[in-house]
């Protein structure tokens, strides 16, 4: 199975539900599952299903979002590029504006070099090769809280990345995000320590000025331009 694969999946919900579709990115899952199995039985010797959809769904979330997003950002004006793609890709083999993407997210750690934050899609303005913002992906919201909002205090730190906004994007498939009282450790540290999280869920969520539903990110984009 493939991200191709993935992304029909979501196509399929789109016709049903138009803008409504993100609401079912976890039902796309599941379906994936299913998909993934029959092609992990057939093609793999290995036995552990389970470790093999964990890689492929984590992997391929974020390349799903990204995928959804795309367009309506370079309406915007605005660019989008994978993350891992900086990561995995030394100056070298980066093309010039590459480059200075990479450079102009980079985080200072003092004698110990200069390290990329971990996150997984990256918006930035084309011509100035300004970032706007970035985004992090997780299924479930406990597995990645904390470090976003450590690399959000990271960015914070230095003047020439601090205006970068930094949001978690997610299906919240444990329910930690769907009531604000009591609220949970993983809800507070968005409300504290990110910028924001957009939920993709058919459940209803309890909004406030940093947790809201997927289908607001777009707007927030705009707010942040202007």
């Amino acid at each position: 199975m493939k991200i191709e694969d993935l992304i029909n999946l979501y196509k399929l919900k789109k016709e049903q539900f138009g803008k409504l579709a993100f609401k079912h990115i976890s039902s796309i899952l599941r379906d994936a599952k299913e998909l993934h199995k029959k092609d992990f039985l057939t093609t793999s010797n290995k036995t552990d299903h389970e470790q093999s959809w964990r890689s492929f769904k984590e992997k391929n979330l974020e390349k799903l979002i990204e995928f959804i997003i795309t367009d309506e950002i370079r309406e915007l004006g605005l660019e989008v590029i994978n993350g891992n793609s900086l990561e995995r890709t030394s100056g070298a083999n980066l093309s010039e504006s590459m480059s200075k993407i990479k450079r102009n997210l980079l985080v200072d750690f003092g004698e110990f070099g200069h390290h990329l934050p971990d996150i997984d899609i990256v918006i930035y303005e084309p011509r100035t090769l300004k970032i706007i913002a970035v985004l992090s992906s997780k299924v479930t919201i406990r597995e990645r809280v904390a470090q976003t909002g450590y690399w959000k205090l990271k960015l914070a730190s230095d003047p020439i990345t601090k205006h970068i906004k930094v949001f978690l994007i997610t299906p919240d498939e444990d329910g930690t995000l769907t009531n604000s009282k009591p609220c949970k450790k993983g809800r507070a540290i968005i409300e504290v320590d990110t910028d924001g999280c957009y939920v993709l869920s058919e459940t209803e969520i309890e909004e406030s000025n940093k947790i809201k539903t997927f289908d607001k990110l777009i707007l927030d984009i705009k707010q942040i331009l202007k």
